[in-house]
């Protein structure tokens, strides 16, 4: 069970600092982050658009302690859709957030993050894109869902994220598979208590097909986040027997993550959105992505004995 273990240490300022200068780090930190600034993901960004893929970007950066800080955060996305604009991809790339980045999880955060993240949707739509609003742990999620509320008032095409180890999360999607909404499902990548998550993999997974059920038999347009072939597979069929074409529903993976199932996908028809992280502040993100899979883990400690 490293899984548990590594999520743990995602919030160890030493273990941070042992990762940070780690001799391979940097070369595992590159499969899962495209780069620090906007230059340099931009070329990765029409690399995807070119392959017929279609991207989100997730400007990283979680561990928020001062209200400048979450406004930084705020600038760094209207700096990326200033980018987006000239490159004229804002039918083909949308932005994830955490409203962490934004000051959620500061004193009068849910207003901060509120205050923060309009005015990135407010850009975003007048590029003809939109936003999605990233789940994070289940402490913020009433928070959340109801900046994604309040959020959907003027800008309906306003997305949000939900997590299949939660037991709340099929009441969740119950609510959210309404006509205009946009819900991606993930498993989850957070350590969550016994009282409130799934903790088996095989639970995990059930709850995950029963949320996409729900979703795909709804008025909204699901969004599944997984690189799990069976749950992939099971998808197709759900999105078949709800008479759904190819382009009512979406796809989504990680980038540097099965990146050959992505072309397939969008070989086939699927609409295929890369979730695409970059940003200085990559050590969280990183940490999750080690959790989910031990071979990831497995190729990071293979890196560190290499360069070491």
């Amino acid at each position: 069970m490293l899984g548990p273990v590594i999520l743990a240490a995602s919030r160890s300022d030493q273990m941070r600092r042992f990762v940070s200068a780690a001799p391979g780090t940097k070369q595992v930190v590159d499969r899962f982050i495209a780069g620090e600034t906007v230059d340099q993901v931009v070329p990765i960004i029409t690399e995807s658009v070119d392959q017929g893929l279609e991207v989100t970007l997730d400007v990283v950066g979680e561990d928020i302690t001062t209200p400048e800080q979450a406004a930084a955060a705020r600038d760094a996305y209207l700096e990326l859709v200033e980018r987006l604009k000239d490159l004229g991809l804002g039918a083909k790339a949308e932005m994830s957030v955490k409203l962490s980045s934004f000051g959620q999880a500061l004193e009068g955060g849910h207003e901060l993050a509120l205050a923060n993240v309009r005015p990135v949707v407010i850009a975003a739509a007048q590029i003809g894109t939109t936003v999605t609003l990233d789940a994070e742990d289940h402490t913020t999620l009433d928070s959340m869902f109801a900046i994604h509320e309040e959020l959907r008032k003027d800008f309906p095409q306003t997305g949000c994220v939900i997590q299949s180890y939660l037991f709340r999360t099929e009441d969740d999607a119950r609510r959210l598979a309404a006509a205009g909404s946009r819900v991606r499902i993930v498993k989850g990548a957070y350590k969550e208590p016994a009282e409130v998550a799934y903790q088996d993999k095989a639970e995990i997974d059930k709850a995950y097909v029963r949320i996409m059920r729900i979703l795909m038999e709804g008025a909204g347009y699901p969004m599944i986040g997984s690189h799990d072939p069976r749950l992939i597979s099971i998808a197709q069929e759900l999105g078949r027997r709800a008479g759904r074409k190819l382009d009512e529903y979406e796809f989504q993976m990680l980038y540097g993550i099965r990146s050959d199932e992505h072309l397939r996908l969008a070989a086939e028809g699927h609409r295929m959105r890369v979730y695409t992280a970059y940003g200085t502040d990559w050590y969280g993100y990183f940490m999750r992505r080690l959790a989910e899979k031990p071979a990831n883990l497995l190729f990071f400690a293979r890196s560190i004995l290499t360069k070491g």
